[in-house]
């Protein structure tokens, strides 16, 4: 059953509700990864820590502390193209052609071309995560405690409400939703009346989520080893699924269905079909250690796992 948050007013001005078992809320974090005992599958190439992967064409993007490294997946024992960027990321995502970084340092969003050009967008208030939309982008802001709304000159429009930080968004058709680690807590987002609205609690520890093709927000709880799908209109708890191992990291594959999340208590990755009534393993793969970062390829399901402690990018053919 979901459980609705509720909001009321206090002197400091910030939000609160009942459900919040601490007035000094801490985010949840993926869990330090043992060494690996397995051999992980697939291809392994060596790579810095990686704090975000993703893919775009042919072009595999993984986010280190110097910036992003674009790999050719038809080439990829090929030395990547290095990009440096004005600041660190902790996040990407892509719209098919080109890649969104966030850099909440310099407050800007950044697009990166595959073949490594940059452009720079200012949006104000710790931008930390960007997603994509057919015009433009909707952004999460950390310091800001919203989603800003991206179009073809900048920023149009900032969304605010009720959050205590915005450390995701997720958009699908008309609809969107935002994910406060600090708050536990979805939110809807309301683009008409320009606000965020009615937010229902994630699970003990939300981390992080995608929007698949159903028009529901996946997400990994990782405290309470759970993976969640609520629905945006209305805002619902549709499943819980326990998922041990502390999940983390999690991509969706449209073509297939697929929702592939990471373990970085066991160092693994699971493939979960998500397109039935509940999710159904498919595959369980052995990973690089501290595999905080997953993300898939629709072209032909390859699954990538980017370690966070230097073990690598590991490239897997289902």
């Amino acid at each position: 059953m979901a459980t609705a948050v509720l909001v009321t007013g206090c002197s400091n001005a910030q939000p609160q509700d009942e459900l919040m078992v601490t007035t000094d809320p801490v985010a949840a974090t993926a869990a330090r990864s043992p060494e690996p005992a397995a051999t992980p599958a697939g291809q392994v190439l060596d790579a810095d820590p990686a704090t975000a992967a993703a893919i775009a064409g042919r072009t595999l993007a993984v986010a280190t502390g110097k910036g992003v490294d674009l790999y050719d997946l038809d080439a990829l024992t090929e030395a990547p193209r290095q990009v440096a960027l004005p600041g660190p990321t902790e996040t990407l995502s892509t719209d098919g052609t080109a890649f969104l970084a966030a850099l909440p340092a310099q407050n800007a969003v950044v697009r990166i071309e595959p073949g490594g050009a940059l452009t720079e967008t200012p949006v104000d208030g710790a931008p930390v995560a960007a997603t994509p939309r057919p015009d433009g982008a909707l952004v999460a802001l950390r310091g800001g405690k919203g989603v800003a709304v991206l179009g073809e000159s900048g920023v149009a429009t900032t969304l605010s409400g009720g959050l205590l930080s915005a450390d995701q968004v997720f958009a699908s058709g008309d609809k969107a939703a935002v994910l406060d680690r600090l708050r536990n807590a979805v939110f809807r987002v309301d683009f008409g009346d320009g606000d965020i609205e009615e937010g229902l609690r994630a699970g003990e520890g939300a981390t992080n989520g995608v929007a698949d093709r159903f028009g529901r927000v996946l997400v990994v709880d990782t405290r309470g080893g759970a993976l969640l799908a609520f629905s945006m209109d209305p805002l619902l708890l549709r499943q819980r699924y326990p998922v041990p191992g502390s999940p983390y990291g999690i991509a969706y594959d449209a073509e297939r269905d697929l929702a592939w999340v990471t373990l970085t208590a066991t160092n693994e990755v699971v493939g979960f079909d998500v397109a039935g009534g509940e999710p159904e393993e498919r595959y369980r793969f052995p990973t690089v250690g501290q595999p905080n970062s997953v993300a898939v390829d629709p072209a032909d399901g390859s699954v990538v796992v980017a370690s966070a402690s230097g073990g690598g990018v590991q490239v897997i053919k289902p």
